[in-house]
């Protein structure tokens, strides 16, 4: 124990983490042009932590495979040899496929892109891998499955045999017999019976061919089990796994449909917020999750900034929610932007489903399940632009919809911002932790030093704000942002604190 009180920490605070660079997929060089379909538009890992996919413009799925956990063994043996648990993460490429293709909708003259929205992975069976992928219109069902590929070398067939085997044969065959019409007899009759005749023991020559396998490669197929098509009249924005491996929702701007992974040409709606009149059309919804353990709830959130849980037990048409989520808009504070920058992009249900984690344009916010008045900690990611808004609405920025995360253990949030970089905050009462890191080998070469705070003893249900690194009008570095460079997708290994993120066609790979 030291003297200084430095390990002093309060119970549950744990230690700023010291982010590191692991790999990166798909780096460009300077001055390299980026092609538009291999910009990376989705990213996810699967429950284990083993396998990540990613989703891109062009239409096409990437899977990546873990091999450092591998190369030492299983879990269970890495225990009893007492191997340290904190080891470098590295990944390998594994396969990619042509998951969507580009279609055009004739009846509503549209043409609907082959990139793609969202990735889920499913439960794994007999060593293939299953997942979801999805476009602004088709959910499609991938099985990806090793299978192993014989390589013939030789076969015991003597070519120069072969030849004499044909010869006799043929020899011994029944001869044509020509008649006087001019047509040709092939038949069998009582004087040429005795024309065929074998040897004792048969023709020593004459015997099957056995294939002789020198190797067996295997090699990775994807296939396409399932297509759920022409169910949605709007651009799908989520699409979620239920608990009980049987389901899944897929949602666009205003209804949420519910699916079996198993009957691909029905689904039931049990979500619509389509008003009668579209003019009365208020808020639509904007990214929806289900529950991590109970099977019966899900959460939608809505371009009002409110998150609304709903019980499927309730009624067939979940047209009223159990709970609301939202916060109260401070008097006097409304703008032409409020309900744009209000509007949430994501929401992610923490492991244990005590919490939602929900992005909107400015902030980060972590709510509580039981308590809906108001998020348990708020953290500013774009509060600075604040002045900035009129550009940014002119420019199309303020429409950017960015991915958020949280670690395994629920202490961390994270999200992405401008410049590609990203935020790393610490959730829990009374953490300080609030990091800014870039995409790219150096990720704290733009780390700027946080103003240190005393430390505040907060109960679960106190509101917290938090606030990064920033000033009005500049980035964390002091610089003026690139609003080209945006970093919209990033995911959160479930087990590690391991962040996988996408800045173009790059993916870059940390961990602390």
């Amino acid at each position: 124990m030291k003297g200084n009180g430095a390990e002093d920490l309060s119970p549950g605070l744990s230690q700023p983490l010291e982010w590191k660079f692991s790999q990166v997929f798909g780096e460009r060089a300077a001055g390299e042009e980026v092609q538009e379909v291999d910009i990376i538009s989705a990213i996810e890992f699967d429950k284990s932590g083993d396998h990540l996919a990613t989703g891109d413009r062009g239409g096409r799925v990437v899977l990546f495979e873990r091999i450092d956990v591998r190369s030492h063994g299983s879990r269970k043996d890495l225990e009893k040899q007492d191997y340290p648990t904190i080891r470098h993460p590295e990944f390998r490429y594994k396969t990619e496929f042509q998951s969507h293709e580009p279609e055009f909708d004739y009846l509503k003259s549209l043409e609907i892109e082959e990139k793609i929205n969202k990735i889920k992975w499913c439960q794994t069976a007999n060593g293939a891998l299953f997942l979801l992928s999805t476009n602004d219109k088709t959910i499609k069902y991938w099985k990806v499955q090793e299978k192993k590929v014989k390589k013939i070398s030789e076969m015991n067939m003597d070519a120069s045999k072969a030849v004499q085997n044909g010869s006799i044969a043929s020899s011994s065959m029944t001869p044509r017999r020509c008649l006087p019409n001019g047509g040709c007899y092939e038949g069998h009759d009582s004087h040429s019976s005795n024309d065929l005749s074998f040897p004792p023991g048969g023709f020593p020559s004459l015997h099957l061919p056995v294939v002789v396998v020198t190797c067996q490669e295997t090699s990775l197929t994807a296939r396409c089990r399932k297509i759920y098509a022409h169910a949605h009249d709007y651009h799908i924005n989520s699409i979620s796994n239920n608990s009980d491996g049987e389901t899944f929702i897929s949602a666009d701007d205003l209804r949420i449909n519910l699916w079996n992974l198993e009957i691909s040409n029905q689904s039931f709606n049990i979500v619509d917020v389509k008003p009668a009149n579209m003019e009365d059309l208020t808020e639509v919804i904007t990214s929806a999750e289900f529950h991590p353990t109970h099977c019966n709830m899900l959460a939608y959130s809505s371009s009002k900034g409110s998150i609304r849980l709903i019980d499927l037990r309730q009624s067939a048409l979940c047209d009223k929610h159990s709970k609301m989520f939202e916060e109260r808009e401070a008097p006097g504070s409304r703008s032409f932007f409020t309900e744009i920058i209000a509007s949430i992009s994501d929401i992610r249900f923490a492991k244990d489903g005590r919490h939602i984690l929900s992005r909107d344009y400015m902030t980060l916010k972590l709510w509580d399940i039981n308590m809906e008045s108001a998020p348990v900690a708020t953290f500013q990611i774009h509060e600075y632009l604040r002045p900035k808004l009129c550009d940014l609405y002119e420019n199309d920025s303020i429409f950017d919809k960015f991915d958020c995360c949280l670690s395994g253990d629920g202490l961390r949030v994270a999200t992405g911002s401008y410049g590609n970089l990203f935020r790393v905050f610490g959730c829990i009462p009374g953490s300080n932790e609030a990091a800014t890191l870039e995409a790219s080998k150096n990720p704290t070469r733009r780390q700027v030093q946080t103003p240190s705070r005393p430390a505040r003893s907060l109960s679960s249900f106190a509101r917290v704000v938090r606030r990064g690194a920033e000033s009005p009008g500049v980035d964390a570095n002091g610089n003026s942002f690139d609003f080209t460079t945006k970093l919209l997708h990033l995911a959160w290994h479930p087990t590690e604190n391991s962040i996988a993120c996408a800045a173009m066609n790059s993916l870059y790979m940390y961990y602390a």
